[in-house]
């Protein structure tokens, strides 16, 4: 059994990351219910590689690829939407009101430039009441994200020559490495996306297929309550199911021992439970033995609040499916700029290439016995 613990964080090299499939992906647009650019984006990568590709009337992007056997259906979801806003109102200044797209912690808001989407891309900038002006009693209150502001440097009538209510609007930043880490916005989920489409790249590479049938779904509007990949689960209906998402790594300054979730650098998370979903324990002994035949480093995932689109999976489909998550550790999560470890990136790619690939090397029983990779 590794003994992460005792590794060295960058003792793990295999394969080498695509940096710029990463940062193609991270900075592309599309917040929940607006996927266009990063749908776009996701068909052209996935086109040369399936068998087919197909986008339903929700908006998920479906890559079928035929596996050695259609005994069972494998699905695979990688939600592709990121938190952002939409447009409420313009006041008589030409200042933008909105409203949330997902979950924000709105203290890391002010300042925070944005790109509002509407018959041209325009270029703004987050703002809320300055400090200065403030009573003291105000100055201790937290903003909430609707006390915020979008200014685009534009008079009422130009800003609405271009902008219209329900527009879009994402935030902006672009990659930086940093260190041996990744720092770039939306890593949740275009990170989830680069483990779908690089897993499957690796095995079809090597010439080999996965086990089953393979359902790879770039699904729409997680952030807003796992809908997409509701839609796919009954519309797919799979035996076995992976969501892919990013996790917390609570692991900086003021954290406990009990309450980091996961580290930076220490490998691959393993989803155990979270607000969404009790993971299959069949899955989380099949994934932990797949990492330690193959060295690939690991720790187990437990996140006290939140979900996946795991949830959606494991239970939206007659009988349920044996569903299980593999996880990105990252610090910041939800926040202007997400920050996340190469190594942590490529041994989640290899983890899942590996389950693609071994799914009938596993006793799915339910009897209770020690198992072992046939």
């Amino acid at each position: 059994m590794i003994l992460l613990e005792k590794q060295e964080p960058l003792s793990y090299s295999w394969g080498a990351m695509n940096i710029k499939l990463f940062k193609e992906l991270c900075e592309a647009t599309g917040a929940s219910g607006f996927e266009y650019g990063i749908r776009d984006l996701i068909i052209k990568e996935m086109t040369p590689m399936a068998d087919s590709v197909t986008v339903d009337n929700i908006g998920n992007v479906t890559a079928f690829i035929k596996g050695k056997s259609s005994d069972k259906k494998v699905m695979c979801a990688a939600h592709m939407d990121e938190i952002g806003f939409i447009v409420r109102h313009i006041d008589d200044n030409g200042f933008i009101r909105i409203l949330p797209l997902g979950g924000f912690d709105p203290k890391t808001l002010t300042a925070q430039r944005v790109i509002v989407h509407g018959t041209k891309d325009l270029p703004g900038c987050m703002g809320v009441k300055p400090i200065h002006v403030m009573s003291p009693e105000e100055r201790t209150k937290m903003p909430a994200v609707t006390d915020y502001v979008v200014d685009v440097g534009l008079p009422k009538e130009e800003v609405e020559k271009y902008v219209s209510l329900g527009d879009s609007i994402t935030r902006v930043g672009d990659l930086v490495e940093m260190g041996d880490c990744l720092n770039v916005k939306s890593i949740d989920n275009r990170g989830g996306c680069y483990l779908l489409i690089e897993a499957i790249r690796s095995i079809l590479e090597a010439g080999e297929k996965p086990c089953y049938d393979l359902y790879a779904v770039f699904s729409v509007q997680e952030e807003v309550g796992l809908r997409g990949a509701q839609v796919a689960t009954q519309a797919i209906q799979p035996d076995f199911s992976f969501a892919l998402d990013v996790t917390i790594a609570f692991d900086t300054p003021g954290s406990g021992s009990h309450d980091k979730c996961t580290v930076l650098g220490k490998g691959t998370a393993i989803k155990v439970y979270d607000g969404t979903l009790i993971t299959d324990n069949r899955m989380v002994k099949f994934m932990q033995a797949l990492c330690e035949e193959k060295e690939i480093p690991y720790q187990l995932e437990l996140l006290a609040a939140g979900g996946t689109d795991a949830g959606a999976m494991q239970k939206f489909c007659a009988g349920g499916s044996v569903a299980g998550a593999v996880s990105i550790p990252v610090r910041n999560v939800h926040q202007s700029i997400e920050m996340a470890h190469k190594v942590d990136i490529q041994a989640s790619v290899d983890l899942l290439a590996a389950c693609f690939s071994s799914l009938t090397r596993w006793d799915w029983s339910w009897e209770r016995k020690v198992r072992t990779l046939a």
